[in-house]
């Protein structure tokens, strides 16, 4: 069963945490105001585990800069924790990504069943 995470008024989210890998969906907006909490509430999760994260953004109705750079960040520290971030796009939250060129460092995947693809 899914657990509600505390985040902000603008963003909200589940966490499921199975035997390999913790699935986060998330809703509303991605940006300034929400990043702090996001990046703390996402990777302290990271840091208890499963390291292999999959976050589905595809309800996500806005990402800014401050955004990115939470994605960016939370990606890297999977990655040292050896584990990895999948994220799960919308037309939206692609262009965004792909408009400042972080699709690269960024694992970008279509569906949550194509993440989960990917890390098992």
């Amino acid at each position: 069963m899914p657990e509600q995470l505390t985040l902000t008024v603008s963003l909200r989210g589940t966490r499921e945490v199975k035997e390999k890998y913790q699935l986060f969906r998330l809703t509303g907006l991605l940006d300034a105001f929400s990043e702090p909490t996001f990046r703390k509430v996402i990777g302290n999760c990271i840091d208890e585990g499963p390291k292999q994260v999959v976050l589905d953004l595809s309800k996500i109705d806005f990402v800014d800069s401050s955004g990115l750079g939470a994605l960016v960040q939370l990606a890297k520290q999977a990655k040292n924790a050896e584990g990895g971030l999948q994220i799960v796009t919308n037309p939206r939250v692609t262009q965004t990504v792909k408009l400042v060129r972080l699709e690269k460092f960024l694992s970008l995947q279509p569906s949550v069943q194509a993440a989960l693809d990917t890390i098992q």
